[in-house]
Parts: C-alpha cells; sequence; structure tokens
C-alpha cells in the first residue's frame, strides 16, 4: 500500500451508497426504455436477484429451486414488462418450465445486471433489511399470470462463468 492510502481518511459521506444508488438508476432507466420500447438489435437483458428480499413474489416453485439468488434473462420471451412509478420494483412475465408465472423484483433486490450485447454490467452489494424494516414495507401480492400465445420457456442461467474467479 502507498503512504497516501494509510493515510486517506474513513469519509463520513455514504459515497459508496450514493454510487450505488446512481448504478440502480441506470438499471431502472434500461428497464424502462425496453418496458416502452422493447429491445432494440440484439440487446437483452441478465438480471439476477435475491429471490428472499422483502417485496421478491417468486412463486414457491421457484423459490425452492432458487432460495437465494435466481438469474433470469430478459432477450425474446417476456412480456407485461412494468417498472413502478417510484422506480421501486419490476414486473415482468415469463415462462418457467412452460408454466406462465409473473415476477416482481425490488430494484434493492438486484445483484447483477448485464446486456452481454454490449458487454455491459453492473454488480450490486444487497443487505436484507432488518426485520423491523420489513414489518414497516406494504406486502405487494404477486401471481401466476397467463402468458400470451407463442410464448416459450424462460432460460434461467447460471452467471458463474461469467463472473471473475479470484485467486486463493
Amino acid at each position: 500500500m502507498a503512504e497516501d492510502d494509510l493515510n486517506t481518511p474513513e469519509s463520513l459521506l455514504p459515497y459508496d451508497e450514493w454510487t450505488q444508488d446512481a448504478l440502480r438508476h441506470v438499471v431502472v432507466s434500461a428497464l424502462r426504455h425496453a418496458a416502452a420500447q422493447g429491445l432494440p438489435g440484439e440487446h437483452h437483458f441478465y438480471i439476477t436477484f435475491k429471490t428472499g428480499y422483502p417485496g421478491a413474489m417468486v412463486p414457491d416453485r421457484l423459490k425452492a429451486q432458487y432460495p437465494d439468488e435466481m438469474t433470469i434473462v430478459l432477450q425474446h420471451q417476456f412480456h407485461g414488462l412494468s417498472v413502478e412509478p417510484d422506480g421501486s420494483a419490476v414486473s415482468v412475465g415469463l415462462s418457467f418450465s412452460g408454466i406462465p408465472t409473473t415476477l416482481v423484483i425490488p430494484i434493492a433486490a438486484i445483484t447483477s445486471f448485464a446486456d452481454p450485447e454490449v458487454r455491459f454490467g453492473l454488480q450490486f452489494e444487497v443487505e436484507l433489511p432488518e426485520p423491523a424494516e420489513i414489518a414497516a414495507r406494504p406486502a405487494v401480492q404477486s401471481e401466476d399470470t397467463p402468458a400470451p400465445p407463442n410464448d416459450q420457456p424462460a432460460d434461467v442461467v447460471s452467471l458463474d462463468a461469467f463472473r471473475r474467479r479470484q485467486k486463493d
């Protein structure tokens, strides 16, 4: 470490938190664009989120398969994409094993967002709120919804192959 690194005081301002919030706004903007205008060209999104995050609405059958994190791909086989007006959550219809499903994903639950077409990706730190914070939030309801005709099963992809491996 350089001597300057040792002498740098710890910030009393939450710059890391502000940076995470600003980058989450990029995700919200991309999702709003896709909801309003569709995905242009070959753009597609990989979204990884915490399935147990408060407000995340994931059917029990999927939560059993993905108890911690789940990755969805928004490319061709999704419908009903919408972002809450306050930017707090996204809702999307997908089909899993032929079963149409609507997922509600709080933006704060997203751990990574990527658009492989342009090699763009973001990683986020997600901390589960304290139980008192959870109790204060309004309940969000989600249910399986019918898919439009010609809907095909969605792909759930592991991002392990894309993650940098840390050397021990």
